[in-house]
């Protein structure tokens, strides 16, 4: 199953290093990324792959959102077919 990560909030270091060690600690690959800087405010989308995962996609959404509040950036899990449903013209 493939999950879509979206991280956004005020720029800092650590970010990105937060959230792909959470990933990785539950055996969760990071397929594709994408980051960018804008006045200060940063975003992130990242398409994981969720097959060989230790957590289900419900935990993982908590320890995310758990993990962005402490760092004071907004964090989301969705599955893939969720957000590509959302995001259809």
């Amino acid at each position: 199953m493939k999950a879509i990560v979206t991280v956004i909030g005020k720029d800092k270091s650590g970010i990105i290093a937060k959230v792909s060690t959470i990933l990785a600690e539950n055996n969760v690959n990071i397929e594709d990324i994408s980051q960018t800087i804008v006045q200060g405010n940063f975003t992130m989308l990242m398409l994981c792959d969720l097959e060989g995962a230790s957590v289900s996609l419900k935990e993982l959404s908590v320890i995310l959102t758990e993990a962005g509040a402490l760092i004071g950036v907004s964090v989301h899990v969705q599955h893939e077919d969720i957000f590509n449903a959302m995001h259809k013209i």
